[in-house]
């Protein structure tokens, strides 16, 4: 909206109008627009100046009579924009003092225009809500639908990937069958090529002895025509005889060890093909096998080797032989046995190869066979690969797909966070201008927090007994408590914190109303309820963690944090602290020296003992205890260890209803000072933070003794309170504030000219709803009361730049 009215003119001062409304062009004014809606960018008419609003109190009756039946009319057509509004709350009245009926006049036109403009803000706010809330629901429904959309595209995504890695999985699985089945097949063909090779070498060897053997016998003939000329070497052919059959027999030996290696090579054969045959299921014990047989295969080759460097020995010997045969005649016979011999092993040979023929033939067939399934096994690949294809064309859709519904869920995030800063802005107007009703009103600002529930409340069975109205009016404001007896209670507050609220949440609404402070305002803010119901946490929370901090500790650091901001523009603070309890009606000083036995000394005594401190009010307004430590501090540090001083200082119990119970008033107090060294201004702030002790019962609480005496007190000085609090209500004549130490000393927040804050604790525990709602009652009494107008305490020029709207 702020952007929408950028262009407009700057609204008209209230002391241009002296002379009537004719002194205005009309280009320059804006226009009633009867049918315009506050929000709507359409084209309607121009909005009506506030100059054209006021009325002219030296008219006749009958004009005034006229002018006040139009004016319900046009409040429900006018618009502002946010220079008007900051116009229309820093306008001051310029009369003469002296000129009560120009002053009254002035006055009348400036609530006429404040009206306008606060019924112009609600139709505003209701705008927004509903535009809110069609956003909200739209973008809502495109979440779900985004969700939904990306939830199935991750399944089918999730699908295709499955898909993708078992096709993946297979293709694997069958190029390592493929591969291992063409290894096997490859050794199968070396091994059938050796041993072709092997049958080959095997033939021509025994042609080669079928010829030596031809050659032997024509040579036997020769050797009969010499046998005559062989006679005078008979004794020598004897002993070389000998040596011949030491020699036969090493070679008998030799081929035994050969027939052996054979034997072992043909079972490893044999192992071969049934390993081949069961080739699917035993896939690890085949490539042992097939290593096993390498492994023989090499041994085999090198036997073959040594036995092909025998024969070559052989074949010197017998060239050896050849050229003694002529000396020799006995060696005819060993070569005819020689022969036989040879010819047994060229038998066993023949057996051999016929044997190895068969063996090839077998692994010519499950070559042939491999073949085939390999042929399967590519047609299967073939298919998966277009599968595979397939599969990335879905996936690259259903990626293009997603993408698309991405960047619409980023544009209605776009939107969504556009229509948030829009609903900001106007929570923010909404504040500066309900903050400042409260303050021309007078009334005292009450937050309602509501804390967790805790293990032991007891509310597992039982249905809540809080909850909050979802209506756009109540919104964020208003809470409805549930009775026992099913009766249901509606109230309202100017906020309502529920369970799930942060401290810093609950900050962020007051920090407004502790810059006040600074700005040379009084300002209070205290904490209400019964025992248990979480006052001491909001108002003091825990030192760690940092978020559990609580009010007092966060002020304060906002103080010093804005108080050093602020030095560059000339201005320099100084701040005095002071702590103190009010104990069974009895001011104790948390700051004193030796509080430890000063506090036991008073305890023994019934609180009678020790110091006595009076309280005193001055015309100003100002509060002073007698006696009380004041302390000068200038960092957060300083302060903390005032707060962990005071804390350790403090009145605490035990009871029934809580391990930790607050069983005295405790009052924080900062004085602050601040002097602009550029303007001369000085201001005086005063900042009271109040943690009241809790209201309880009896009959719940368990208490005797000491803490019999400490809740008789407490609930008599909160019944003083109450009694205040309806007084000022009735707006009665007297106030008792002296009933009480407590309500003497709030005189000042709830009677004067303060800014006050109550916060109203409340347990979500069902067995504490008659308490809940005795404070909430209480709350409401207490956010219609009217204490007056704020004054801000400052000297020398009133104009400051530093606004506060606390």
């Amino acid at each position: 909206m702020a952007s929408r009215n950028e262009s407009r003119p700057p609204p008209r001062s209230p002391s241009a109008k002296k002379d009537g409304h004719d002194e205005a062009p009309l280009d320059k004014r804006r226009r009633v627009g009867a049918q315009r809606v506050a929000g709507q960018t359409g084209n309607g008419p121009r909005r009506q100046p506030f100059s054209s609003l006021s009325v002219n109190s030296r008219q006749n009756a009958a004009s005034t009579t006229d002018a006040s039946s139009v004016e319900c009319a046009e409040s429900a057509s006018v618009e502002f924009t946010k220079e008007e509004v900051e116009a229309l709350l820093n306008e001051k009245l310029k009369s003469s003092k002296y000129d009560l009926k120009k002053r009254l006049e002035q006055l009348v036109d400036h609530n006429k225009r404040f009206k306008l403009c606060v019924k112009w803000f609600q139709r505003v706010e209701d705008n927004l809500l509903a535009e809110q809330e069609k956003l909200r629901s739209a973008l809502e429904l495109c979440e779900k639908k985004c969700n939904d959309t990306e939830a199935d595209m991750k399944n089918k995504v999730e699908e295709m990937n499955a898909i993708h890695s078992e096709l993946r999985k297979t293709i694997a699985t069958l190029e390592e069958k493929v591969a291992k089945e063409e290894s096997d097949k490859m050794d199968a063909i070396n091994s059938h090529r050796r041993e072709r090779e092997a049958r080959d070498a095997a033939e021509k060897s025994q042609f080669s002895l079928a010829a030596e053997l031809e050659k032997v016998r024509q040579e036997k003939l020769i050797a009969d025509q010499r046998v005559s000329t062989s006679e005078d070497l008979y004794n020598r052919a004897q002993e070389y005889n000998k040596s011949l059959q030491q020699y036969n027999s090493k070679l008998q030996t030799d081929l035994e060890t050969t027939s052996e290696s054979l034997k072992r090579l043909e079972m490893e054969k044999l192992t071969i093909v049934e390993n081949l045959s069961n080739l699917r299921g035993h896939n690890k014990a085949l490539q042992d096998q097939l290593t096993s047989i390498k492994a023989s295969q090499d041994d085999a080759v090198k036997q073959k080797e040594s036995f092909v460097n025998e024969l070559k020995c052989l074949r010197g010997e017998l060239q050896q032989v050849r050229e003694d045969r002529d000396r020799l005649v006995t060696e005819i016979q060993a070569l005819t046995a020689e022969v036989a011999k040879y010819k047994e092993f060229t038998g066993k040979s023949c057996a051999e190869l016929d044997n190895l023929t068969v063996k090839s033939n077998a692994l010519e067939e499950t070559c042939s066979s491999q073949r085939e399934r390999i042929r399967v096994l590519e047609h299967q690949l073939i298919a998966a690969n277009e599968k595979l294809k397939m599969a990335d064309l879905s996936t690259s859709e259903t990626r293009t797909e997603a993408e698309e519904q991405r960047r619409i869920v980023r544009e209605l995030q776009d939107r969504l966070v556009d229509a948030e800063l829009q609903i900001v802005e106007g929570e923010k107007l909404r504040k500066k201008l309900h903050n400042t009703i409260l303050e021309l009103k007078g009334n005292i600002r009450v937050f309602c927090r509501v804390r967790p529930l805790l293990p032991n409340d007891g509310a597992g069975t039982e249905a809540p007994v809080i909850s909050y109205p979802t209506s756009t009016e109540a919104l964020g404001r208003g809470i409805d408590v549930l009775h026992s007896g099913g009766q249901k209670y509606n109230f309202t507050f100017d906020k309502v914190f529920s369970h799930d609220a942060s401290q810093q949440d609950v900050f962020v609404e007051i920090s407004q109303l502790v810059q006040s402070a600074l700005d040379g305002y009084k300002v209070c803010i205290f904490a209400y309820g019964q025992t248990g119901s979480g006052k001491t946490y909001t108002m003091m929370g825990r030192p760690e963690p940092r978020d559990e901090k609580g009010l007092i500790p966060r002020s304060l650091e906002q103080i010093f944090q804005i108080s050093q901001s602020l030095q560059s523009q000339g201005w320099k603070y100084k701040m005095q602290a002071s702590m103190l309890e009010i104990y069974n009606e009895t001011i104790r000083d948390l700051l004193a020296p030796n509080r430890s036995s000063i506090a036991d000394t008073t305890r023994a005594d019934g609180g009678a003992g020790g110091k006595q401190y009076t309280i005193k009010h001055d015309s100003n307004g100002n509060t002073h205890v007698s006696d009380l430590t004041i302390v000068d501090v200038s960092s957060i540090k300083e302060i903390s260890s005032l707060l962990h001083q005071a804390a350790q200082s403090r009145s605490v119990g035990k009871t029934q209803m809580n391990e930790q119970s607050s069983r005295s008033h405790f009052v924080f107090t900062l004085r602050i000072s601040g002097v602009n060294e550029g303007t001369e201004q000085q201001v005086q702030g005063v900042l009271n933070l109040i943690d009241l002790a809790g209201s309880e019962r009896l009959s719940r609480s368990g208490a005797t003794g000491d803490r019999l005496k400490e809740t008789q007190a407490i609930n008599k000085s909160l019944s003083s309170l109450s009694d205040v609090i309806f007084a000022l209500a009735k707006k009665e004549d007297h106030v008792p504030f002296r009933n009480s130490k407590l309500t003497f000393l709030l005189q000042p927040c709830l009677g004067g000219d303060s800014k006050t804050l109550m916060f109203v604790n409340i347990s979500p525990d069902p067995s504490s709803v008659g308490e809940s709602l005795c404070s909430l009652k209480f709350a409401a009494r207490v956010n219609d009361c009217e204490i007056g107008i704020p004054r801000r305490q400052t000297t020398m020029r009133p104009a400051d730049s530093r606004l506060s709207y606390g």
